[in-house]
């Protein structure tokens, strides 16, 4: 009877032992996922989050069954380069690139490994897909183009009597270059005018902003990388001018302007990383269509509007998904 006792035991703890060492296991096979960030800043962080996020929570683990090669280029091309040049020789799984120069010099790098794009404006532009509905060899990835008739129209309503509409940018990326010229178009729509300001790099954008004071009725900054990381050196601007201050981002509200109606960079990474798993499990990155989001969000900052002395008409604050406080 112990020898029965003890064999039905052996076995319960031999059946525990199983049951619990399966609930640990990973569900996917370990891979490696390389990630290419052109600059740090709220935006294109909320990417990088809104990827890892999904997989984590879809049988990707990091630590787990996954590892991340996060690296960042702090705006420098050449380091941009080096990233490129270290990832391919690390072969990831696949890669994601965040934001236009980093997805441009990595195609350069690879047409063997799974490249997934996100915060791109223009990728057909930026030569990354030669078409939206597919094309890249080994790329796909989704858009952040901007809704400039929207935004635009934003502006109009909280400024109507505009007539000059400062614009900044890096010349030398292409997205801010598509954006430019839909401003244009918009603006002339709008019956006002563009006054551009150009900063090829973080330290400039200060001295930009300064050339437009005394030039504009307000200021709207793209979806321009080298901008937007420097976007409390505008903000400064235009709070000791008293010039309205309008983003084509979200993340950019609490830093300063006074409104913003665009993508929720966070869902945008989030639907990256569906894509990536798509990958991941077998499908042909050039087969599948770049992606964009649909839905927008207004965020309005009456902190701003106050401090810069536009006032916020109470229709566009009662429909804002998100007030700052």
């Amino acid at each position: 009877m112990k020898k029965l006792l003890s064999f039905v035991l052996a076995v319960a703890v031999a059946t525990t032992l199983v049951i619990g060492l399966a609930g640990c296991a990973p569900t996917k096979e370990p891979i490696t996922i390389g990630i290419s960030q052109i600059v740090e800043h709220p935006a294109l962080d909320a990417v990088r989050k809104g990827f890892i996020d999904y997989l984590n929570e879809n049988g990707y683990k990091e630590g787990v069954n996954v590892t991340y090669d996060v690296n960042i280029a702090q705006g420098d091309m050449s380091t941009a380069k080096l990233i490129a040049d270290k990832l391919v020789g690390l072969n990831p799984n696949l890669i994601l690139t965040i934001a236009t120069p980093t997805s441009q010099v990595m195609i350069e790098a690879t047409e063997d490994i799974p490249i997934l794009f996100s915060a791109v404006t223009d990728p057909v532009v930026a030569g990354l897909v030669t078409s939206l509905d597919g094309g890249g060899k080994n790329v796909s990835g989704t858009t952040d183009l901007s809704p400039v008739d929207r935004q635009f129209d934003l502006i109009k309503e909280i400024v109507p009597e505009i007539k000059k509409l400062g614009f900044i940018y890096n010349a030398g990326e292409a997205n801010s270059l598509t954006s430019l010229k839909q401003a244009k178009e918009e603006a002339k729509r709008l019956g006002f005018e563009i006054v551009e300001a150009t900063a090829s790099n973080s330290g400039e954008v200060l001295s930009a902003a300064e050339r437009l004071v005394g030039k504009v009725d307000a200021i709207h900054i793209p979806t321009d990388n080298t901008v937007v990381s420097a976007f409390e050196a505008v903000t400064k601007v235009c709070y000791d001018n008293g010039i309205p201050l309008f983003a084509a981002d979200v993340d950019s509200v609490p830093r300063g302007a006074v409104a913003a109606i665009a993508i929720d960079y966070y869902r945008l990474g989030r639907q990256t990383g569906r894509m990536a798993i798509e990958i991941l499990e077998g499908k042909d990155p050039g087969s599948m269509p770049t992606e964009s989001l649909e839905d927008l969000l207004l965020y309005v900052n009456p902190g701003a509007a106050e401090k810069i002395g536009v006032e916020l008409p109470k229709d566009v604050v009662d429909r804002a998904d998100k007030i700052i406080e």
